[in-house]
């Protein structure tokens, strides 16, 4: 099961809003094939685990292990759960039952009404980590929701800056963390700034350092005063504006209308999920991150923490949750919390 997480991460930047699945087929405890849920809309990972054996005929006498219950339901692809059935294997191991309406134990009742045997919720913990974000979607109506900021080592998040007075935004952290960063954007479906940070800093909010797909792009500009020059209007890709004001597209841009702007954590939540967005990384500024923080609506904080001190600017939000791991990344310091 573990082979099957994985193999499952190599889908992070591709399968959403599908789950990252990996599946390992053994015959007498050698495995004989594999595969993992490669892009959304592709073969699942059942499919290409069983189109990987060498020799079909082993598959009667064979297990196959997968990280989530296979699917009963035609969607994109067939169901996979007949496909185990057509080449009768022995054995059946999952470790999350899936949280989808559309499958929700259909999958594994199936499977065992066929008369195959089943065993289930193997890792089970380890196997929610890994969807937490498919998981929150389906089971709480939400996104899962990731907080990320740089910070100084004494404390601030930037200089104070006015819009055009000049200013370049202040680099905190270095080359290798940065990267890492727009590894975590491919990661994500979406990607969430407010007015200020848009203006100040004009940025792209793309995977440019990383190969992955991009984030949509969504801004919190609630009287529509953002420029139209800025780069996230005009570089043909994806953008939600949530304001006060009105609600249309225009090209790639849409502007999505807000009734309360002043508490925006919860409506903004609400239409990501009915939209299928399964989760959004916050990347500022001060005001999005403690609004999100004063809801208690958020999941992760990704808090990275530079050697550099400026002695005065932008405070860092405060956030209480539990410890979740902590590196150094280049000479930068990575801690993750947990929101509990």
């Amino acid at each position: 099961m573990r082979r099957c997480f994985e193999i499952a991460k190599q889908g992070a930047s591709s399968v959403a809003p599908n789950p990252m699945v990996g599946c390992v087929i053994t015959h007498n405890d050698k495995i004989i094939g594999e595969g993992y849920h490669q892009r959304y809309g592709e073969s699942h990972a059942e499919v290409m685990a069983i189109n990987s054996i060498a020799n079909p005929d082993l598959l009667p006498e064979a297990t196959l292990y997968v990280n989530l219950e296979p699917c009963a339901h035609h969607g994109k692809t067939p169901p996979c759960a007949d496909l185990i059935i057509e080449k009768k294997l022995k054995k059946v191991v999952v470790s999350n039952l899936d949280p989808y309406a559309e499958v929700a134990g259909k999958g594994l009742q199936r499977i065992r009404e066929a008369g195959i045997e089943i065993d289930f919720e193997v890792l089970e913990k380890e196997g929610r980590w890994l969807n937490r974000r498919f998981f929150t979607h389906h089971e709480e109506n939400r996104p899962y929701i990731i907080l990320k900021w740089a910070q100084t080592n004494d404390g601030f998040l930037d200089y104070h800056r006015q819009e055009d007075d000049g200013s370049e935004p202040l680099k905190i952290s270095g080359d290798e963390m940065n990267r890492v960063v727009h590894r975590w954007r491919s990661e994500e479906s979406s990607i969430l700034v407010g007015k200020n940070t848009a203006a100040l800093d004009n940025p792209s909010l793309t995977t440019r350092l990383w190969p992955g797909d991009d984030p949509l792009r969504l801004v919190i500009d609630p009287q529509l005063q953002l420029k139209d020059s800025l780069k996230m209007f005009q570089d043909g890709k994806p953008l939600w504006v949530f304001n006060a004001l009105k609600e249309y597209c225009e090209g790639e841009v849409c502007y999505v209308r807000i009734s309360d702007p002043e508490n925006f954590p919860l409506e903004i939540s609400r239409h990501l999920a009915q939209n299928n967005i399964q989760s959004v990384i916050i990347e500022g500024g001060s005001n999005t991150l403690n609004r999100f923080v004063s809801a208690n609506l958020w999941d992760e904080a990704r808090i990275i923490t530079s050697p550099m001190r400026i002695g005065s600017g932008i405070p860092t939000p405060e956030v209480t949750g539990k410890i979740f791991s902590s590196e150094m990344i280049g000479n930068d310091l990575l801690q993750v919390y947990l929101n509990e």
